[in-house]
């Protein structure tokens, strides 16, 4: 629980970053004022969030997506890909708005034009989609992230409606396994009672992620417009300290599942090598953000990652990896589920998706 002075902190700062991200973004700003209202909820009294729990779990299985996204029953679609006995299934959280400027400032506006104009990607606001992974193993089912859950924006946290089209609760789930802990990819991980959404997984994290969130010198160094991003870190990894483990780069953390350090999105973000023979796909997470910019110029900086030059770099040595070797790609951001090929097209590299 934060103190009080800490919580005004944190409010200040995610108000302040709603208006530097969004000015004229009335949904956005209205989102972050709710998230600080839900962080002056963690001051009821002990034995108010004792009454709250009652049947908790009961409530949230039976409104399912309906409670959770305000309506009926999200439908989705479903993209899939078979690797031997495995099954590597994307599944949505919804989709992320942000304005444009959060990952465009700064670049050439001439080309960065073109390269827009040719996707046909808006210059004023973005609606990337937020893809999570589930691989289906024997005697195991492995989510790749946590979504975002209910507190960072109206319009993603669905990856509970997305389960349960698969016929999955999160009681099903035994393995978590993050890329890095940004909003809407760790807040999933709790409930609206800040309670673990999955109770039985194991959870999975590369040390030096966990190390740099938990960290309490980042809140003062990450920058003010990521400052709330962890506050919300370091409260989700305290709660969840007890039900996680750690790895590094190049550990096989499960039978076929390979740890690669692809860092600059985050300080210690990961991907991950899913393989079967000579087969694989790799769960990229953030670290190739778009279908746009980020393969027809994969060395211009982006505004979306923490160490945009680091970010650059392992970018561009990801997709020549992924073009050359001829592995698949599941990205968090990109479009159609996420899942597709990279091709080269001259000096850059083109997405193309999965058969849905």
């Amino acid at each position: 629980m934060l103190p009080l002075m800490a919580t005004k902190m944190v409010d200040q700062r995610a108000c302040g970053y709603a208006q530097m991200l969004a000015p004229q973004a009335s949904e956005v700003l209205h989102y972050f004022r709710l998230w600080c209202d839900i962080q002056q909820m963690e001051f009821v009294s002990e034995w108010g969030r004792y009454l709250m729990q009652i049947d908790r779990r009961r409530v949230i299985a039976g409104l399912g997506a309906t409670a959770l996204c305000g309506g009926p029953t999200a439908l989705f679609a479903r993209t899939s890909l078979q690797l031997g006995s495995s099954e590597v299934i994307s599944l949505s959280d919804g989709n992320l708005v942000l304005p444009a400027e959060f990952f465009f400032q700064g670049l050439p506006e001439g080309e960065l034009d073109l390269i827009l104009s040719r996707h046909n990607v808006p210059r004023d606001q973005l609606e990337p989609p937020c893809n999570l992974t589930l691989l289906r193993q024997e005697g195991r089912i492995v989510l790749f992230d946590a979504g975002s859950g209910p507190a960072f924006m109206p319009s993603a946290g669905k990856l509970l409606s997305s389960l349960e089209a698969e016929g999955l609760t999160p009681e099903d789930i035994t393995h978590v396994v993050f890329t890095h802990a940004h909003p809407d990819h760790l807040w999933g991980i709790l409930d609206d009672f800040d309670d673990p959404i999955f109770p039985d997984a194991q959870l999975m994290m590369g040390q030096g992620e966990w190390d740099y969130w938990t960290d309490p010198n980042t809140v003062d160094t990450i920058g003010e417009a990521r400052a709330s991003f962890a506050v919300g870190a370091a409260r989700r990894l305290a709660a969840i300290e007890d039900q996680i483990s750690f790895f590094n780069d190049g550990t096989e953390i499960l039978p076929g599942v390979m740890a690669h350090a692809t860092h600059g999105h985050t300080p210690g973000h990961m991907s991950f090598e899913i393989r079967d023979g000579s087969s694989a796909v790799m769960v990229g997470g953030d670290a190739i953000g778009n279908e746009h910019v980020a393969f027809d110029r994969p060395d211009w900086a982006s505004g979306a990652d923490q160490d945009a030059d680091l970010g650059a770099k392992t970018r561009m040595r990801l997709l020549d990896q992924l073009a050359t070797d001829d592995i698949a790609l599941l990205g968090f951001h990109l479009p159609h589920g996420g899942l597709g090929r990279v091709e080269r097209s001259g000096d850059a590299y083109r997405f193309v998706p999965e058969d849905v």
